[in-house]
């Protein structure tokens, strides 16, 4: 990964995210060296979005097969996450 700093980004703007990300996919920004943010192409994020999309149908998939879920009218459901928070 690819670090940028945060004064970069103010002096150099979006020159300094294309300089970052342009032989890497993903480029951590750093304020006062400490690592902060992420930057990436959207391209790339949407690929990361799309595989947490995919592990949570998947692990939803898998409690239905497990049989770990509740079946409860919409009224009962909203009791119930009411009395949870």
């Amino acid at each position: 990964m690819s670090n940028l700093t945060a004064n970069d980004l103010k002096t150099k703007s979006t020159a300094a995210i294309e300089a970052a990300l342009a032989d890497r996919s993903v480029a951590i920004v750093t304020v006062r060296g400490k690592e902060r943010f992420v930057v990436m192409e959207i391209a790339q994020y949407h690929y990361l979005r799309e595989c947490e999309l995919e592990a949570a149908l998947a692990e939803t998939r898998a409690n239905i097969v497990e049989g770990r879920f509740v079946k409860e009218s919409p009224v009962a459901h909203v009791k119930q996450v009411k009395k949870v928070a």
